[in-house]
Formats: structure tokens, sequence, C-alpha cells
């Protein structure tokens, strides 16, 4: 079992209680899982850019990426419906608290100028959201096999009703919310 999983149950949750005074154990608020997407622009005019993006993303995450398709023509962009634009993946489980893991402790610290994650991107319901450039930040990615830097986008969905609750949930994971 993963080392984030067995703080989760022994000290996030009596932190939590602690904290917010919960009556029950399901109240609890826990992370759901984590979603990680890439959009991929250039895939339009070159399919090969789309599956280097996909293996990139399976990579990082351990786990067989999805394409994504587009819901809408759009001709401004150039894109039909039904068109792969883009890739991501869902974890759950040991492989979430595993990416988590990597994304706190190694990846996010070797960003340039770092400064910490922005503490305001909750949708409101207790999700969030966070956006990264560059895809070489984490280890698994060797700097020359890439053909081109691409960021993606990460969010983290917690059974939190409140954003105030899923704040102090992801702080005692240890993400590096900005002062």
């Amino acid at each position: 079992m993963s080392r984030l999983k067995d703080l989760y149950k022994n000290e996030i949750a009596a932190a939590m209680t602690k904290k917010f005074g919960y009556k029950n154990t399901m109240e609890i608020p826990k992370l759901d899982k984590i979603v990680v997407n890439m959009g991929v622009g250039e895939a339009k005019e070159n399919a090969k850019v789309l599956e280097s993006a996909v293996k990139d993303m399976e990579t990082i995450t351990g786990q067989k990426a999805v394409l994504t398709k587009a819901k809408k023509s759009v001709a401004n962009f150039k894109i039909r419906e039904g068109m792969s634009i883009g890739c991501k993946t869902t974890l759950r489980g040991e492989k979430m608290y595993e990416f988590l893991d990597r994304l706190v402790n190694l990846a996010l610290p070797r960003v340039r100028d770092f400064r910490g994650v922005n503490p305001n991107a909750f949708d409101g319901r207790g999700n969030y959201a966070l956006g990264i450039k560059e895809q070489i930040i984490f280890p698994e990615i060797e700097y020359d096999k890439i053909d081109k830097v691409r960021g993606m986008d990460i969010i983290f969905v917690t059974t939190a009703k409140t954003d105030e609750e899923a704040r102090e949930l992801l702080r005692l994971f240890n993400m590096p919310f900005a002062k």
C-alpha cells in the first residue's frame, strides 16, 4: 500500500475531523480521482504529434491514455466533429496516490521560478484544477527524446463539499500552495 494512502487513513482523516468536527467517518473528504488531460491542437495536421503526446502521458501516469475527440465542428480552428484532438487519463486508487506523491515531491519542485500553486483554482464544489506548462518536469520523461514541449491539465476530484475542505485536504497531502 502506498505511503500517502496510509497517511490519509491515519493522520489526514484525524486532522480533518479535528478541524471540521465531522461526526461520521464517511463525512471526511477524500481524494476520489485525478484526471490528467492533454490538449494537442497540432493533431489536426499531424497524427504523429498526438501519438507522441499519448506516449508521454502514458509514461507520466503509468496508465493507458484515452484519445479525446472534438464534440463540435469549429471552422475557425479547422476542426471537424469526431477528430482526435487530445488525450486523457483518469487515475484512481493506488496509481492516483503514487502520481500525487510524484507530482508534489518530484515534479512541482522542478518547475522554473516555482513559488507554489494557485490556492484559488477551486471550482466551488471541492475540485482543484492545476495547469502545467511543460511535461519535462516529470522525471520519467527524457529531455532528449521529446519532440515538443507540451502542457497538461491536472484535475483533483475530491468528495469535499466546500473549497475550504478540499484546500485543507490537499494541504495535508503536502500540495505546495502559494502564500
